[in-house]
């Protein structure tokens, strides 16, 4: 995958939380991330690390599965949003069924494409303040 400059500069250094619990989905995500500057935090497949991850470490941004095998991202996505940390769900569910506190959160459809998803975090940090590890 190519990486534009401009993107990378957006995600170097930065702390990216990623939740998925598809294990070869959650490689790729973390490897694309990494690609691009990114220091990836996880990636880990269920709510409760997703949770203790976000609580232990200072985050930039987050990619969150919605559905972790059943079980709704939605309690994580709140805190992080509370705390600033801008949110980036990856999903097969339909806007139509977001809650309204999460419809102006950026969605990629799966299957997702990962340049979309780089680009998509990078414009949602280009101007926030990295937090130092």
């Amino acid at each position: 995958m190519m990486v534009d400059t401009s993107e990378s500069a957006a995600l170097r250094d930065r702390a990216v939380l990623v939740v998925e619990d598809q294990y070869f989905l959650a490689g790729d995500i973390a490897r694309a991330l990494a690609t691009a500057g990114a220091r990836v935090v996880g990636p880990v497949p269920d709510l409760a690390r997703g949770l203790a991850l976000s609580r232990e470490q200072g985050l930039d941004a987050a990619v969150l599965d919605i559905n972790l095998q059943g079980e709704d991202v939605y309690s994580l996505a709140e805190e992080l949003l509370r705390k600033d940390v801008p949110v980036v769900f990856t999903t097969g569910v339909d806007r139509t069924v977001l809650p309204a506190a999460f419809e102006s959160v950026p969605r990629l459809e799966k299957p997702i494409q990962l340049a979309d998803l780089i680009r998509t975090l990078s414009d949602l940090l280009r101007d926030a303040r990295p937090v130092v590890p």
